[in-house]
């Protein structure tokens, strides 16, 4: 079940689990814009269709928080907010390897036939700060659970870029990892959320985290 951490007549922030896309597809898999339809179409019994407006994304094997817009003008006023770099987005990621913290800068593109981010000196700049919070040792594999602050929002910009420095996220074995874990499970979360009602202009913050070492 999807949990809404925040709603008004304005917006709705919830958390995404991990399987679970943040729009349809054309696919079978759940979305989170027609599940979120749908618990609106219930709870306020409204009828017809539904707007909720999607104005950002988390991929598949991602879980976090998300805003949706619930009218027009908020989507208009939350879109223009992500593109002014107002969104503060942060994320817990366990990789493999120690670190301790840093700032990671490189230019990525996307390959459309790999479906994925390729370090590249003519791709777009992709920046993020990152600090190691704990670290642990199994069978003499050590392993760092890390808080990210996105600068930019690249296409699997977190997972491109712990890779080209040697320590991928454990489990994404499309950028890397030796360990063989669900390909929908690796530890990716967006635990923080921050911007600007769309409304009422107040700086609004919302934390959802579950992952750990």
């Amino acid at each position: 079940m999807v949990k809404v951490l925040y709603e008004d007549n304005h917006i709705l922030v919830a958390y995404k689990p991990r399987g679970i896309l943040a729009q349809a597809d054309g696919s079978k898999k759940e979305d989170m814009l027609s599940i979120l339809k749908q618990y609106i179409k219930e709870k306020y019994q409204k009828p017809g269709n539904v707007y909720l407006g999607l104005v950002h994304r988390l991929d598949i094997n991602t879980c976090g928080i998300m805003v949706f817009a619930r009218t027009s003008k908020a989507a208009r006023r939350l879109s223009l907010q992500i593109l002014n770099h107002q969104f503060v987005k942060k994320y817990l990621a366990i990789i493999e390897g120690t670190l301790t913290e840093g700032t990671l800068h490189h230019k990525l593109i996307k390959d459309e036939s790999l479906k994925k981010s390729i370090i590249d000196e003519h791709g777009k700049d992709a920046i993020l700060d990152y600090k190691v919070l704990q670290t642990k040792k199994v069978n003499q594999n050590e392993f760092s659970l890390v808080d990210i602050t996105l600068h930019t929002g690249r296409f699997h910009q977190i997972r491109a870029q712990f890779s080209e420095i040697g320590h991928p996220l454990v489990g994404d074995k499309k950028y890397g990892s030796q360990w063989m874990i669900d390909s929908l499970q690796f530890p990716l979360e967006a635990y923080y959320l921050s911007f600007y009602h769309p409304i009422t202009e107040e700086k609004v913050e919302y934390t959802h985290r579950t992952l750990a070492l």
